[in-house]
């Protein structure tokens, strides 16, 4: 396991150094700057300016900078909001994305994992096609759009929930966390419908039945362990996808997390914010692909089996 751990730790290096390389480059061949703006600067304030946030510095002297900062844990100062750090924006905003990210997960897990597999125990029958062709839907509809559409049903005509804020009405949660959990909620029925279908044509389960198992047991203790593994592959990449797809949500439902810093930095060209946003949900991206890769090796021992492993 420790082998496999370590290939994949040394697989994510590049990764992100390319990821922050691409970043650095693209936000500074730019239009604009973050001091360019319809107020007029005078060009001995710009200069100093520049030259405190080291911009006057040519191009590959202020990368290799950034990584030097980068590597101590530092993203830098903010260019739009003066005396305060990237690594302080990303933490007074990421935990209400991460909660929301959670939920939505929640949600994806319960209402996906429970389709799929219900959908695999009868297949080519009514109990599979219907809740594939909703997961079908499901994936088509972009929160975008379905955000909008939970709002005017639930949140105006029906008037059961709220339609905006955070922790501050009961209820305000739920919108947001379906919004955005519903199109990954469509991926995982999708996964754990192929994955059952798998499993469930497999000797042991044949064996099992056989044995005269009640097919619940044969299901719940035989089946979904193995039929799981692409679902649980799948959380990693499902759970960062989430919070970088939150930034959507966060602004259909006016919702203070990390979201609204990164929009913001984006318009005003605040190089750091983006920077620092930007490698740090890359590195989220990393670190719930790695954990996701080492629980599906714990469930599926031939994949620690290509590592020498046992």
């Amino acid at each position: 396991m420790w082998r496999f751990i370590g290939f994949r730790v040394l697989q994510s290096i590049p990764v992100l150094l390319v990821v922050i390389t691409v970043t650095f480059f693209l936000v500074r061949i730019a239009p604009g700057g973050p001091f360019s703006s319809e107020k007029a600067v005078i060009p001995e304030v710009k200069a100093a300016l520049e030259a405190q946030y080291r911009l006057n510095l040519p191009m590959f002297e202020q990368y290799t900078a950034y990584l030097g900062d980068l590597a101590q844990g530092d993203l830098g100062p903010s260019f739009k909001y003066p005396g305060r750090s990237v690594n302080e924006l990303i933490a007074a905003g990421f935990p209400v994305t991460a909660e929301l990210g959670l939920y939505a997960l929640l949600v994806a897990i319960s209402i996906g994992g429970i389709a799929g597999v219900v959908a695999s125990l009868r297949r080519n029958t009514a109990q599979d096609y219907i809740p594939m062709s909703v997961a079908m839907i499901g994936i088509c509809v972009p929160s975008l759009l379905m955000g909008p559409i939970l709002i005017l049903v639930f949140g105006i005509y029906l008037e059961w929930l709220p339609v905006s804020g955070w922790g501050d009405i009961p209820g305000d949660k739920i919108l947001p966390a379906i919004t955005l959990g519903s199109t990954y909620a469509a991926y995982i029925a999708r996964l754990s419908r192929a994955g059952m279908l798998e499993v469930m044509s497999q000797d042991y389960i044949r064996t099992a039945r056989a044995k005269g198992l009640p097919e619940w047991r044969v299901v719940v203790g035989h089946a979904l362990r193995g039929g799981m593994i692409p679902v649980v592959a799948f959380l990693g990449p499902a759970f960062a996808g989430l919070l970088s797809g939150s930034f959507v949500v966060e602004t259909i439902f006016q919702i203070p997390g990390l979201g609204r810093f990164y929009v913001q930095a984006a318009f005003n060209r605040d190089y750091t914010m983006i920077l620092g946003a930007t490698v740090f949900l890359a590195t989220l991206i990393v670190v719930f692909n790695l954990l996701s890769d080492i629980l599906a090796a714990w469930m599926n021992p031939r994949l620690r089996s290509q590592y020498g492993e046992g």
